[in-house]
């Protein structure tokens, strides 16, 4: 596998984790929640603010875009390639 492909599915991954976080903070609060739990007592009494359900949800955002701007950045390097004639195996 070459490291091209692994770019792109790396980026690919970063844009689906992003819009399920943006569009479902409860579940990274959910998880948050059960991992606290193996350690701690009384996790279940916790409740997320909405202010942080909104930082969760912009770091999903953000996530989504550093995926796209991967892909982007990548087929643009894969261009270059093709128009220089430096074909890569």
């Amino acid at each position: 596998m070459k490291a091209s492909d692994c770019q792109k599915i790396g980026s690919v991954w970063a844009i689906g984790q992003g819009l399920l976080t943006a569009l479902v903070p409860q579940l990274s609060v959910a998880l948050t929640k059960k991992m606290l739990g193996m350690n701690f007592e009384n996790v279940e009494a916790l409740a997320a603010k909405p202010a942080y359900r909104r930082q969760i949800r912009a770091m999903g955002v953000g996530l989504a875009a550093a995926g796209v701007t991967g892909l982007v950045l990548e087929r643009m390097s894969d261009e270059d390639d093709v128009d220089t004639g430096a074909e890569t195996s």
